[in-house]
């Protein structure tokens, strides 16, 4: 097991760089918290000042941003009796500007923290100021709707200043808006937007197949009738349908995916040489065969403990939160792609990865001097370092992978799924002695193993880099690009395998190819031909959760668009009930980019496409709408109060009321009484999982 090793060009520092880079996202909830006080700087100068704290990965957009672009900070001053604003809201904190490429204009926005100041000349003896601070904020997945921080002061003025006049209001408050009105009920909220009972059936007689619906049969009272149905709770049956299967399938490919890369492991130069003379060492070295085994066997569960207390320190660096983020990240996207390449051009035979010499060496001398459990502990450990150059590289993949699966328990699960493949076949050849007979030997098809891992992990790298492209919107790296590269990759691959091509590891000699490797060359030079007709805009869905969408491409013959019929709940929910059809809630913004992004790189899709105009009727809620209520509306939700104003705050109050969500893209499939049909749907630009989202809703619908 002793071994001196060369110098290595990158050591286990390299790994241990990337697990200590943790930054973090947004928090499930609150991802900006607002505090608001008042200061008095003089008796005739009070400020309002809101101060915010950002969660990292989160940034709120500054004040006086250009129409048609995100939602800016803005101070909406209702009531100012003996006040009078001075001058605009003031901004504290470090601005950030940028091109946005989605909006196509400068943005400006704060990150970590943000002071916003509102000050008042006071001008009465006393005074009373009353108004909210209402605000935009995002990250690189999902954005918030407008939200609003109120508040409500009085004080004292100076002695000779004269007291005010209640029926006189300053200028600055001369547009206040009436009264919340009292009722809070769902008749009252349907009531509060501008479309109208007699609008509905209007629209439900001009929208509906003769064959299906008559305008006679939706009267008047059609919206009033079910608006209750419609705005009660869905909280708990959406948390049940979106906490059942979802998860356990995410941890279950994480779980496979782990096995399938310990089995690639295993058939690496590294270490399927060591086996057999590690179980023949277990076995010779106690005439006790009990006792030979019995320590074969832990062994294994050695080689599984080390990779799993892996996977758990990664857990423990980025805590749950953080790991649920990083799928986005650009910085952590650009270092694993780096990374990757580097793993890629060392099994390709450029360099070795090793470490240092005398890592191993100690580790080996201390197993060598101890006994029992610690010495069997110690050869395993050793088993991991003396292999890293091969397993170093996999486990790099599967550790990005998983830490970027969305799943906090993605390491550990990975790599206990790795740890089982890798301590397997030492088990099972402790237990069977004469399948070491049977057992191939060593040779040059351990090299080719490795150099097809090394064009799987360059294609990987792509991916990663794909993500920080979109983020930063450097558009190098667009989707005609994205695919040229894999259709390069796989199709080398493909000529390796079938042994057109050769590396410098595989020696001089030209090596006749196995049937197995001609027919996975063959199926990787197939799969680069099924690539090449995305280069013009079809879909190819098979790469379409790695490739990036199809906004991005130049040249795209696919320009199927949708777009909702209907953007007010009450009548959009009217004419599906009349039409008998089931309906998807789109839960979107004028300002959210990644809303854009779904609708240009999923709906474009024509199989998506036309399930959404001919199966569902598609609702589209503006969280941002600016749109004045008839009236503004006073709800309670959590026990806090909260005044719709807008259209806007309307739709952002239902998706939270109703759902428990306050994030766009929200996507939820409702029947016509409001109930959840299926899981929700946020932002993830894959066909293939939209289409099973809408089509477990449509099966629903029908049972």
């Amino acid at each position: 097991m002793r071994e001196r090793m060369t110098p290595s060009i990158s050591r286990w520092l390299v790994a241990a760089l990337w697990l200590a880079m943790a930054a973090t996202f947004c928090h499930a909830q609150a991802p900006v918290n607002f505090t608001v006080q008042q200061k008095q700087v003089s008796p005739t100068e009070v400020d309002v000042v809101f101060t915010a704290k950002i969660d990292k990965g989160w940034h709120v957009y500054s004040t006086n941003l250009p129409a048609g672009g995100p939602q800016s900070a803005v101070m909406h001053t209702e009531v100012a009796e003996g006040v009078t604003p001075m001058g605009g809201l003031v901004k504290q904190g470090k601005e950030i500007t940028e091109d946005d490429k989605i909006f196509e204009m400068k943005v400006r926005y704060f990150e970590n923290n943000v002071t916003f100041i509102q000050k008042y000349k006071v001008t009465g003896k006393t005074y009373h100021v009353k108004g909210y601070l209402e605000y935009g904020a995002c990250n690189d997945q999902m954005c918030m709707p407008p939200s609003s921080v109120e508040f409500d002061y009085t004080g004292k003025g100076p002695e000779e200043a004269p007291a005010p006049d209640p029926k006189k209001k300053d200028e600055a408050a001369a547009k206040e808006q009436p009264a919340p009105a009292e009722p809070t009920t769902a008749a009252a909220l349907a009531a509060a937007d501008a479309v109208t009972a007699d609008t509905a059936k209007a629209t439900v007689a001009e929208a509906a197949d003769t064959s299906a619906v008559t305008a006679t049969v939706v009267d008047s009272a059609l919206v009033a009738s079910s608006a209750d149905k419609w705005w009660q709770p869905s909280v708990d049956e959406l948390k049940t349908l979106n906490g059942g299967n979802i998860s356990d399938r995410s941890w279950l490919y994480i779980f496979l995916m782990g096995l399938l890369y310990g089995l690639l492991a295993v058939f690496t130069p590294c270490v399927w040489p060591i086996i057999p003379m590690t179980v023949s060492f277990f076995l010779k070295r106690n005439k006790d065969k009990r006792k030979g085994l019995r320590d074969a066997i832990t062994y294994g569960i050695s080689i599984i403990v080390i990779y799993l207390a892996l996977g758990l320190l990664v857990t423990a660096i980025f805590g749950a939160d953080r790991l649920n983020n990083l799928a986005t990240n650009a910085v952590f996207n650009i270092f694993f792609c780096l990374l990757l390449v580097v793993f890629a051009l060392s099994f390709f035979g450029w360099f070795e990865l090793t470490l240092p010499s005398s890592w191993t060496n100690k580790v080996d001398s201390k197993a060598s001097s101890t006994s029992g459990l610690l010495s069997i502990f110690l050869m395993a450990f050793t088993l991991t370092l003396v292999s890293f150059s091969c397993t170093g590289p996999i486990v790099g993949l599967l550790l990005v992978e998983s830490t970027t699966s969305g799943n906090w328990l993605g390491p550990a699960i990975g790599m206990l799924g790795f740890a089982i493949a890798l301590a397997l076949p030492f088990t099972l050849f402790a237990l069977f002695p004469t399948w070491l007979k049977q057992a191939p030997k060593s040779g040059s098809w351990m090299n080719t193993i490795k150099v097809v891992l090394g064009f799987i992990e360059l294609a990987f790298a792509l991916k990663f880099f794909s993500v920080a492209d979109l983020a930063y919107g450097w558009r190098l790296l667009d989707r005609e690009v994205f695919l040229s590269l894999w259709i390069a990759i796989f199709l080398l691959m493909g000529l390796y395998l079938i042994g057109v091509l050769r590396f410098q590891s595989d020696g001089e000699e030209r090596r006749a190819m196995p049937v197995l490797c001609i027919m996975l060359g063959l199926a990787s030079i197939a799969f680069s031909v099924y690539m090449l007709p995305g280069l013009w805009g079809a879909p190819c869905r098979a790469v379409s959760a790695f490739a990036p969408p199809l906004y991005t491409q130049d040249f795209n013959l696919n320009t199927k668009e949708v777009r909702a019929a209907y953007t007010n709940y009450e009548e959009g929910m009217a004419v599906a009930k009349a039409k008998g059809k089931p309906v998807m809630l789109d839960f979107t913004g004028f300002g959210c980019v990644n809303c854009r992004k779904m609708e240009i790189a999923v709906w474009t899709d024509p199989t998506v496409a036309d399930r959404l105009n001919k199966d569902y009727v598609l609702i589209s809620l503006f969280v941002d709408d600016k749109t004045p209520l008839k009236e503004p509306v006073e709800v309670e939700y959590n026990g806090k109060k909260r005044t719709l104003r807008t259209v806007g705050d309307k739709w952002s109050y239902l998706e939270e009321m109703k759902f428990g969500y306050l994030t766009q893209p929200l996507y939820v499939l409702v029947d016509n009484d409001g109930n959840p049909l299926a899981r929700s749907f946020s932002y993830k630009e894959d066909v293939d999982e939209y289409l099973k989202f809408l089509k477990e809703g449509l099966d629903k619908y029908k049972e």
